[in-house]
C-alpha cells in the first residue's frame, strides 16, 4: 500500500517536474544574450489540475479492492507566446527567470521534505520502529 501512496507518487512527480523546470530555466539564462532565442517554460500544474478534476468524474468502484485509475500526466516544455523584448529577437527576461527559479526551488524543497517524511515513515514501519 505504501509504495502506491498517492502522496508519495505526487511528490515524486513534482520533484521530476521541478528538476525539468530547473534545466529549462538554466537554458533560458544561458541564452540570455543569444540573438533570436525564445525562452521556454514547463507546463504541468494545469494538466494535473485538469486530470484530478476528470478523475472525480471518472470510474466508479464498488469495492475497495478495485484498482484505481492511474494519473499519467507528463510535463511539456513549451515556448510561451511572448512579445519580443529586444531588437535582437531574444525575449528572455533575466529577472523573471530568477523569480521563477526561486519559486521552483521552494517547490522542490517542499516536495523533497514531503517525500522524505513519507519514506521515513516507511522505514520506521519496515524496521518495526527500531533504529538500524
Amino acid at each position: 500500500m505504501f509504495l502506491t501512496d498517492p502522496g508519495l507518487r505526487l511528490a515524486r512527480a513534482e520533484l521530476d517536474v521541478a528538476a525539468l523546470r530547473q534545466r529549462v530555466i538554466a537554458n533560458n539564462v544561458a541564452n540570455v544574450n543569444t540573438p533570436g532565442f525564445k525562452k521556454k517554460a514547463v507546463r504541468f500544474e494545469e494538466f494535473l489540475r485538469r486530470a484530478l478534476e476528470e478523475r472525480r468524474l471518472g470510474l466508479v468502484t464498488t469495492d475497495p479492492r478495485h484498482l484505481q485509475p492511474r494519473l499519467d500526466i507528463r510535463p511539456q516544455v513549451v515556448t510561451p507566446p511572448a512579445v519580443t523584448m529586444r531588437l535582437d529577437g531574444n525575449n528572455v527576461d533575466l529577472e523573471e527567470e530568477m523569480v521563477t527559479l526561486v519559486a521552483n526551488t521552494l517547490v522542490y524543497q517542499t516536495m523533497a521534505q514531503e517525500a522524505g517524511k513519507r519514506l521515513g515513515l516507511l522505514s520506521h514501519v519496515i524496521t518495526g520502529g527500531t533504529r538500524v
